[in-house]
């Protein structure tokens, strides 16, 4: 009987949550050792069903970096990385969009489905969902930066009760090119959840969150201490994307950002149905409304 009052205790402490973000629209960018390891992917499955079952709108943005090097490796094509992104010619582009569109993307929606939800997956590139220019094609070759989100697909998809599943692809903005581009995931996720006004954006992560120099999680920041950080070398190195992309989308309009750790069981239920959380929360400068 006690294990039940305390279920019971777990649903209640839940219930104030789940009341506040129905029917609002939350955009998590899955990624990490959640996308990989079998019992973490059944749970971030599992937290997204029951995300969608409570009222929550879900918007899942993935990445698959090491099943596109996998890939690449095994066709003896090399990698090479300019500041952290994938150098992308012609021939690593079409692998890279047949990894994540056709590999990747429909094994998280297959995922989704088996655990009872009604996922669909989708490529930047389809009803020209994201549409990208070149950042400089010259240094990084077909690695875009978005210009245009057509958020009306995603729109429609959520109106029909399903889970859009995003393969950070992109369409061509300018010159035509049929090939699109490679679009870092968490930038897609952050300009997505910009264009839906999404109430929040989660980044799954291997890392607890931004960690001071201490090793101790920072579970809250604002832009302007965020910035602080990030000059003074606190934030560094693989944390340092993350972060900008949660700055982005804060100043887009998201009301907050969060940078979770995914290798944690049931992370997102934690971190949206806990005060605690798993992480580390970025949102404004300025005040954010009570309750967000």
């Amino acid at each position: 009987m006690k294990k039940k009052i305390e279920q019971v205790k777990i649903l209640l402490d839940a219930l104030p949550y789940i009341k506040k973000y129905a029917g609002d629209i939350f955009v998590i960018k899955y990624g990490g050792s959640a996308q990989i390891d079998p019992i973490l992917k059944a749970q971030v499955a599992e937290d997204i069903l029951l995300m969608q079952l409570v009222g929550i709108k879900v918007v899942i943005v993935h990445g698959g970096g090491n099943k596109i090097s996998s890939f690449l490796n095994k066709l003896h094509i090399k990698s090479t990385f300019v500041d952290g992104l994938r150098v992308t010619d012609a021939e690593t582009m079409e692998i890279v969009e047949m990894v994540l569109s056709g590999n990747v993307n429909k094994e998280i929606t297959t995922l989704i489905n088996q655990h009872g939800g009604n996922a669909l997956g989708i490529s930047g590139k389809d009803a020209n969902l994201l549409m990208a220019t070149p950042i400089d094609f010259e240094k990084y070759g077909y690695v875009g930066e978005i210009r245009l989100v057509n958020v009306e697909v995603v729109k429609k998809i959520l109106d029909e009760k399903l889970i859009p599943v995003i393969a950070p692809i992109a369409s061509d903005n300018g010159t035509n090119s049929s090939l699109g581009y490679n679009i870092n995931a968490d930038f897609a996720a952050s300009q997505i959840a910009i264009a839906l006004k999404a109430r929040k954006i989660i980044f799954m992560t291997d890392t607890p969150g931004v960690m001071d120099n201490s090793k101790n999680i920072i579970s809250t920041l604002n832009l302007q201490e965020a910035e602080a950080l990030k000059k003074s070398g606190v934030i560094s190195g693989g944390m340092i994307p993350k972060v900008d992309a949660c700055m982005e989308a804060i100043k887009g309009g998201v009301l907050k950002s969060h940078i979770i750790d995914g290798r944690v069981e049931h992370a997102i239920l934690l971190e949206t149905f806990t005060s605690e959380g798993v992480g580390t929360v970025i949102k404004g400068i300025s005040k954010i409304k009570k309750g967000a």
